[in-house]
């Protein structure tokens, strides 16, 4: 079967009435406010996306992931280092603590209760229990055959005959009749008080409750009735005015979207590939690449022009040192290692012994 819809209660004059000028009322008020509240959730949208995402990347996010990778990591990795290395020390140091505790403590004190302390105890509960019978015997011949006996065969007596059988007596002929007597008294008064009391309600009831209901029916139930049926309409009206002011928001959303592009984005567009594209193409073709260039070749003859006059001050110093002392000159502890037949430095290869000519022609 289908599901039919649930028929509506059919709309009295008053709610018809009362929607066509409220709407429009409330449809004028609310159509500023959503236009206001649509562009402040723009700009709200735009400003966490252009400058609270990166700041808040730039501020929080780039800063702990760096302490977390580089500060915590480590200290964590060195502290769980220490961790288990101050375990492992406190597992053989309790070890080493629990074998002297058994060797030294508890296995000798496992021979001295086998051997000595339970023998003596067993003696002494041996000595103990018999003492402790004779003078349980003394203490019930003492103290408790005298007090029982007193108590069974004059206390009791005497409490049973002198105190008892009359109290019983006294309860049943004359406490008993009596107290019969003041619960139908106290029966009546209570019937008396509730015949009172129901006359004093049906007397509230008449001056004061029945008025206030006829009020209440006759009044108060059509004005809430009215005032509920103006509410809805006023809520309905907010609701279809805020849908309503929606839709409006967005149209001159879209209008004035087009209108920038058409005179800001378009002309930008065309500046920039009409203009400012071939100049900047020409500026990196006919200079930035050819300044790189000079700088480039600059830079490598200003480097080699250096290295060949270290080299040759390298030289003049070699030549003058073997002029003058005859042998080889001593350069410092740390040398640049050169292959054989060249003057490139290698970085595995082990420095050659350099010989002075008189040695050579020696």
């Amino acid at each position: 079967m289908e599901n039919r819809p649930t028929p509506q209660a059919p709309e009295g004059c008053l709610t018809i009435a009362i929607r066509v000028p409220v709407r429009i009322v409330v449809l004028v008020l609310v159509v500023p406010v959503r236009i206001v509240w649509d562009l402040l959730a723009t700009g709200a949208k735009a400003l966490r996306r252009v400058v609270l995402a990166p700041l808040w990347r730039a501020l929080v996010v780039i800063p702990f992931g760096w302490l977390y990778a580089c500060v915590l990591t480590p200290l964590g990795r060195a502290t769980a280092w220490l961790g288990r290395v101050v375990g492992a020390g406190i597992g053989w140091l309790g070890r080493g603590v629990a074998w002297v505790a058994v060797t030294l403590v508890a296995a000798p004190a496992v021979w001295a209760h086998r051997t000595v302390l339970a023998p003596l105890g067993r003696g002494v509960a041996r000595v103990a229990r018999g003492t402790g019978l004779g003078l349980r015997w003394l203490l019930w011949a003492v103290f408790v055959w005298p007090p029982v006996t007193l108590w069974r065969w004059v206390l009791a007596p005497l409490l049973r005959y002198g105190l008892v059988v009359p109290g019983a007596w006294l309860y049943r002929y004359v406490l008993t009749p009596a107290g019969h007597a003041i619960a139908l008294l106290v029966a009546l008064a209570r019937a008396g008080l509730a015949a009172v009391g129901r006359g004093f309600a049906a007397l509230i009831v008449l001056l004061f409750v029945v008025p206030v209901v006829w009020a209440y029916r006759t009044l108060l139930t059509p004005l809430g009735r009215a005032v509920v049926v103006v509410l809805r309409e006023i809520g309905d009206a907010i609701g279809h005015a805020w849908r309503v002011a929606g839709f409006v928001s967005r149209a001159v959303g879209r209008a004035l979207e087009r209108l920038a592009r058409n005179l800001l984005g378009r002309p930008a567009r065309w500046v920039y590939a009409v203009l400012l594209t071939p100049v900047g193409h020409w500026m990196r073709e006919a200079v930035l690449r050819p300044a790189k260039r000079a700088a480039l070749t600059a830079g490598r003859s200003a480097r080699e022009a250096l290295a060949s006059a270290r080299e040759t001050v390298r030289t003049a110093r070699r030549d003058a040192w073997r002029a003058l002392v005859g042998g080889p000159p001593r350069e410092p502890a740390e040398h640049r290692a050169r292959t054989l037949g060249s003057t490139t430095t290698a970085s595995g290869a082990v420095p050659a012994p350099e010989i002075s000519l008189s040695k050579a022609e020696g």
